[in-house]
């Protein structure tokens, strides 16, 4: 029986390598979101000396949110493959960013939050400022889908606080 119980975690440890591949495509969506950004970048300096302010600001904006959104990916990548699959041998790399290593779970689902609230500040600011295509209905819809955001990210925090207190972790 002891055999069968070992055979038995050693497959269920074994499985966390089935997340590898999600992380892998993490990063091939980062790909994506690059080819986006130059084209964004591409499209605003063929135009930038016919271009009006807001005209400027809306495809800055855009890349700004795909950099987010790229650095959240590249987060969750990073930090979920250490968490759940394997450690980076990589040393004492120069460029191994500070936090590599000692982001937790839960610290994982506050920065998660947070990206999604920048990114959200970010869509609602580019809607505020090409106010003309939108209505007052969608702009609504987006000022109560970011406070939602905010508000969840708020109680995502007090969550992990209060949790800490009681010296959950």
């Amino acid at each position: 029986m002891k055999r069968i119980e070992h055979a038995v975690e050693m497959l269920l440890f074994g499985s966390r390598w089935l997340l590898a591949p999600f992380f892998l495509g993490l990063a091939v969506a980062m790909f994506a979101l690059l080819v986006k950004f130059m084209k964004v970048l591409f499209g605003l300096l063929s135009g930038l000396f016919e271009a009006t302010p807001t005209n400027v600001l809306v495809p800055v904006l855009s890349m700004v949110d795909s950099a987010l959104i790229a650095s959240l990916l590249l987060i969750i990548a990073l930090s979920g493959y250490e968490n759940f699959v394997s450690k980076m041998h990589i040393g004492d790399h120069e460029d191994r960013p500070a936090w590599m290593g000692a982001v937790s779970f839960s610290d994982l689902k506050i920065k998660l939050m947070g990206a999604i609230v920048a990114i959200s500040a970010v869509e609602l600011l580019e809607a505020f400022v090409d106010i003309q295509h939108y209505t007052n209905e969608q702009l609504a819809w987006k000022a109560g889908i970011h406070l939602t955001f905010v508000v969840s990210g708020v109680l995502f925090a007090l969550t992990d606080r209060i949790a800490d207190g009681r010296g959950g972790h």
